[in-house]
């Protein structure tokens, strides 16, 4: 219900290996599965890709429009147009506070 296609069976880094016959895990009891397929995982997110773009003169926002002059029955009406143009991402910037990961599997607090 709602899945994101990330738990597909080898890819998902919490998972381990998939098998069932873990001897890590006990009954009903959750605990952190071994990672085994992706050494260097870890629940935390370090890194994420920035919203943000450069535009020619090396500005940086989230979106940059231009004042255009519309003329109009005679009369001068200023708009904002939208620039999508010349523009490059800021690319994947680094979070000063980590989080979790959404697909981590454990619980962390229960109220």
């Amino acid at each position: 219900m709602g899945g994101s296609g990330s738990k597909s069976k080898g890819f998902w880094p919490f998972s381990g290996s998939g098998s069932t016959d873990d001897p890590t895990k006990d009954g009903n009891e959750q605990s952190m599965a071994r990672v085994r397929s992706f050494p260097s995982a870890t629940p935390f997110v370090l890194t994420r890709r920035s919203s943000m773009y450069f535009d020619e003169d090396g500005d940086l926002a989230h979106e940059f429009y231009e004042e255009a002059i519309v003329t109009k029955n005679g009369r001068k009406k200023a708009k904002l147009k939208r620039i999508q143009k010349n523009l490059t991402p800021q690319g994947i910037i680094k979070l000063d506070i980590p989080c979790i990961h959404v697909d981590f599997p454990v619980v962390l607090c229960e109220a």
